[in-house]
């Protein structure tokens, strides 16, 4: 479904991604992991357009990104955004059916609620929940009322940008458990971002390990602990020493 072959950004002098071969099967959770400042994020945004690439190629279902109406493009996308990224001055309602209330895939008002309340049950939230204020949610529930929103439009592909960040152990595991159940009844393509090593565990179906720019190992989260290579050893067990020099 998605194919980055050699792709390369830099901002100025800073190369970030130096050359990135990955590819994710249609139907399959690819987890992208790596520290901070890595590029992981920018590997995202390129594959949505949202920052171009210096060179390399982008294919998204046969075709390159930055081809074809842009409208429709995206509209095939769902994002979980890190912090949910909800809308304060919108009801939890509306905030799940943003997409469905304008643009190409604008729905009926009332037929837009109705799907959002719908998405809210799925991620375990009361239709009460609906006319509420994200300020009046918890953390957790702020996560899940994006997760709705994310699937409200039942995208063929969604991002997950670090979705466990700021929640507690449990809460982070519901997420987590969602997240798999949610992508493997819809049949969709995930790609996740996440430095999380519980939700790799949790989500992934394959594993790609980014450092300096290039992808370093990528394969089946199965084989994750058995690879012999030294920056996905060093990464998932949290050791200082290592290839990977730690900021200090």
């Amino acid at each position: 479904m998605i194919d980055l072959r050699d792709v390369h950004k830099s901002f100025g002098t800073n190369a970030v991604l130096r050359g990135v071969d990955l590819s994710i099967r249609k139907g399959s959770s690819m987890v992208i992991i790596g520290g901070s400042g890595t590029g992981k994020s920018v590997a995202l945004k390129c594959i949505l357009g949202l920052i171009q690439h210096d060179s390399g190629a982008i294919i998204v279902d046969g075709s390159e990104v930055g081809s074809g109406d842009r409208d429709a493009f995206l509209a095939r996308f769902g994002m979980l955004f890190q912090g949910a990224a909800l809308f304060d001055s919108l009801p939890v309602w509306q905030n799940v059916a943003f997409r469905l209330l304008r643009g190409r895939l604008k729905r009926p008002r009332a037929e837009a609620r109705e799907i959002a309340v719908e998405k809210l049950r799925r991620v375990g939230l009361k239709p009460d929940v609906a006319d509420r204020f994200p300020a009046e949610l918890s953390g957790g529930m702020q996560k899940r009322v994006g997760l709705a929103r994310a699937i409200a439009a039942d995208p063929e592909i969604i991002f997950f940008d670090e979705p466990t960040t700021g929640l507690d152990p449990i809460m982070a595991g519901v997420i987590n458990d969602l997240i798999r159940e949610i992508v493997t009844e819809m049949g969709a393509t995930a790609m996740t971002i996440t430095h999380d090593m519980s939700s790799v565990r949790a989500i992934a179906d394959e594993v790609a390990m980014l450092h300096d720019g290039v992808i370093k190992w990528t394969g089946p989260v199965t084989q994750m602990d058995t690879s012999d290579d030294p920056h996905l050893d060093q990464f998932i067990h949290g050791r200082a020493d290592g290839p990977i020099e730690a900021v200090r």
